[in-house]
């Protein structure tokens, strides 16, 4: 048996192959574009109500991969479109804007395939990215809730004596899991090496509980995984451990996704304290005005944040940029500096998140906090995802490199 075949045989699909719909075939950035509006016009409908519920959008995220936005990035060799880093944001910020639950759906998708690129095989390529451009969903095991820190891995991956391997361990914020078709397990092997461990997600042994009950991004199903020897081949093993041993923009190019969606969050608050103030908050008293939209101070705060906003949008199609040309430029020195681009995007998003969606309620008024509107969603979405990573640590990078020139460390956060 060929190693090809070997890899179509084990790691299929079953069902979910059958099951999921074709994906669209997307080539250009603006038909990219287009999509994402199209989608986050879905998805916006049904935002508030999905938070309230936490009912898993399983419709809705298969209509998202459906749309060919899953396969942007796959290279251009194996098929697909490899549109810009700056596109990929795009579609990010308008999807979250809508709803950022499902907008964070396939940022460790897009991390993975970026994984791929970086580490995988040719059989590997040829196989996941044609997977991909037909519509198969990449999810999330990568983090565990034990541990000293994030990288203080404790799943383990063991050789067996049919020249397989085993995964045991148990994982959290597991993004996207529910709704995916792999799930690349980080695990570490017995020299300490962490891989990935690409699990046809139906595979004997695996679990994915849905046991998210944070008050934010309520429909990521961010829960546990349980791994219980699960078989892997050799061919579904990714040596990601390999990409922190030279340059490369693995982190960044993780990094940069959560900046866009912070940016999408921030947008749709500022959109929603905009319709609220011009549609249903009464002008204060001392204003000396009939409409709250003609109040000078709320005024003043609506073009602080919008500044704020168009800022952070800069920063990062600036980031963006940079670290597209790490792509092709893989110096120590440009990577490094794509990193930190990609972190000073990160604090931008991150403030203009977590003060427009505060702002929001202080500038619509006390009737803005009823809780048939739902707007605390925009503050508990941001809230909760900007705590990915500490945005502490990324002026400490930023500072770091400026003024004693040192590159951030390698790791896939920052």
């Amino acid at each position: 048996m060929s190693t090809l075949h070997a890899i179509e045989t084990v790691m299929s699909l079953s069902n979910l192959v059958e099951n999921h719909q074709p994906a669209n075939i997307i080539t250009t950035d603006e038909e990219a574009k287009a999509a994402a509006r199209q989608i986050a016009s879905i998805l916006r409908t049904g935002a508030a109500q999905r938070d309230k519920s936490r009912k898993p959008p399983f419709a809705e995220v298969e209509q998202f991969s459906a749309s060919g936005l899953w396969a942007i990035t796959v290279p251009r060799q194996y098929g697909g479109a490899e549109l810009s880093i700056k596109t990929l944001c795009k579609v990010f910020d308008i999807v979250s804007e809508a709803d950022p639950s499902i907008g964070q759906m396939p940022q460790n998708h897009f991390t993975t395939v970026d994984d791929i690129r970086l580490e995988g095989t040719e059989v590997q390529k040829r196989f996941f990215f044609d997977r991909i451009l037909k519509g198969d969903r990449i999810g999330s095991a990568f983090s565990e809730a034990g541990g000293k820190h994030v990288l203080d891995i404790q799943t383990k991956i063991t050789g067996t004596d049919d020249s397989g391997y085993r995964v045991n361990g148990m994982k959290f914020y597991c993004t996207g899991a529910l709704f995916a078709h792999w799930l690349p397990i980080l695990a570490k092997d017995e020299n300490g090496k962490e891989v990935l461990a690409m699990a046809d997600s139906q595979a004997a042994g695996l679990t994915v509980i849905d046991d998210w009950s944070s008050f934010g991004q309520r429909t990521t199903a961010s829960g546990t995984i349980t791994i219980e020897n699960v078989h892997v081949i050799p061919d579904q093993l990714l040596y990601t451990y390999r990409s922190y041993l030279r340059p490369t923009n693995s982190g960044a190019f993780a990094q940069i996704m959560h900046a866009a969606i912070d940016l999408g969050i921030a947008r749709g608050a500022i959109q929603e304290t905009i319709n609220f103030v011009n549609n249903s908050s009464r002008a204060w008293v001392d204003a000396g005005v009939e409409k709250a939209s003609d109040d000078p101070l709320i005024i003043n705060q609506v073009g602080d944040l919008e500044y704020r906003l168009h800022s952070a949008e800069a920063l990062l199609e600036r980031a963006a940029s940079i670290l597209q040309e790490s792509f092709t430029d893989t110096t120590t020195e440009k990577c490094a500096s794509a990193s930190i681009a990609v972190a000073e995007s990160k604090i931008a998003t991150t403030e203009i998140a977590v003060l427009a969606t505060n702002k929001l309620f202080e500038l619509a008024g006390t009737r803005s906090t009823q809780e048939k509107y739902d707007l605390d969603r925009h503050w508990r979405n941001a809230r909760t995802h900007t705590l990915h990573d500490p945005v502490r640590w990324k002026y400490h990078a930023v500072g770091n490199y400026y003024l004693n020139g040192k590159n951030p460390n390698r790791h896939n956060w920052i």
